[in-house]
């Protein structure tokens, strides 16, 4: 059974049990830390927490995202840089930069231009799922020994740790508490990206 560390609190815990683990784990298994230059593509609900636990275990943390609609929150949030993929002349500046590459996008991706940003020995991991397959582009890969993975979330041991580390560092998800009669109204929301950065129907608005 999960216990939950002083410093977190109730609304708190929830979407850090989603959003926290999903990005914990393969920032932990993959080595985020000093000396590694981390890249999170996607600030959203997974990708603003990626940001928090990539800076807080002392990497150096770029965002990739779009537009620089929210650059102000990524710095914020412990990115040291942020970068618009809009902007086709990101690759070309960023090429062969990162050591690890956490993908929280759920919607098809140029991978092959993702793959190019990695440096010797790389990895792209995928925690975002489009819906449609990805191509696998091998002459991305093969150069520098990258490496694409995939992640899901952790374990109950690691979950545990997960909370432990967020309140030894004061990490929490940024969070809107909304009552269960919004529900749709968060719905649509979420399709036009307009959330920082996650929901949280308070339980007490349920019937």
């Amino acid at each position: 059974m999960l216990g939950i560390p002083e410093g977190i609190g109730l609304d708190e815990a929830a979407p850090l049990l989603c959003a926290g683990i999903t990005l914990y784990s393969p920032l932990r298994h993959w080595g985020a830390g000093p000396g590694k230059k981390v890249a999170i593509v996607g600030l959203g609900g997974l990708g603003h927490m990626g940001v928090k636990i990539a800076a807080a275990m002392g990497a150096e943390v770029t965002v990739l995202s779009q537009t620089l609609s929210k650059e102000e929150d990524g710095r914020r949030f412990g990115a040291q840089h942020y970068h618009a993929t809009a902007d086709d002349t990101t690759f070309e500046e960023l090429a062969g930069s990162f050591d690890l590459i956490v993908n929280t996008v759920s919607a098809p991706l140029p991978m092959e231009k993702y793959l190019s940003l990695l440096g010797l020995d790389g990895t792209l991991v995928n925690v975002g799922a489009p819906a449609e397959p990805l191509e696998v582009p091998a002459f991305a890969l093969i150069p520098m020994r990258r490496s694409w993975a995939g992640s899901m979330i952790g374990g109950i041991r690691e979950t545990q740790e997960m909370l432990d580390f967020c309140a030894e560092h004061g990490l929490g998800a940024e969070i809107e508490l909304i009552d269960a009669s919004r529900i749709d109204e968060a719905y649509d929301r979420v399709v036009a990206s307009d959330v920082r950065y996650r929901f949280v129907i308070d339980a007490a608005t349920i019937a």
